[in-house]
């Protein structure tokens, strides 16, 4: 899932993943090239920092997300509060299957155009 995503962003954004930390050379950030401002973290992870019991790894997303969805999508399969992320402003989406693919990818529409530059009136 984490390739389609990663095309969609580029064929739809014209972005790249960036790889910012040699400890984390797995870990990738998409920006939104306006700006530079972050719309998106991949990342693996332990499902213990989530709050889960598995000990097991896995890949998860970080999106900026509307504060009046975030309780909404808590309350779902595969949603969790923002990891190292301001949780009133990005979630945590995990990419094992639980989220369906056309929903991540809304989601991912929307962080991006969240990073946009307002437009003055």
């Amino acid at each position: 899932m984490m390739t389609r995503i990663l095309n969609y962003a580029k064929t739809t954004y014209q972005t790249e993943p960036e790889y910012l930390w040699d400890r984390l050379p797995e870990a990738a950030v998409l920006r939104n090239q306006e700006n530079q401002k972050w719309y998106a973290l991949f990342m693996k992870i332990s499902k213990e920092k989530l709050g889960l019991k598995e000990k097991e790894t896995v890949w998860a997303l970080n999106l900026k997300c509307d504060p009046l969805f975030i309780g909404s999508l808590l309350e779902m399969d595969g949603y969790y509060p923002a990891y190292h992320m301001n949780k009133n402003h990005w979630i945590t989406v995990l990419l094992d299957g639980t989220v369906e693919e056309k929903q991540v990818l809304e989601l991912l529409d929307l962080s991006y155009h969240l990073t946009e530059k307002r437009k003055k009136s």
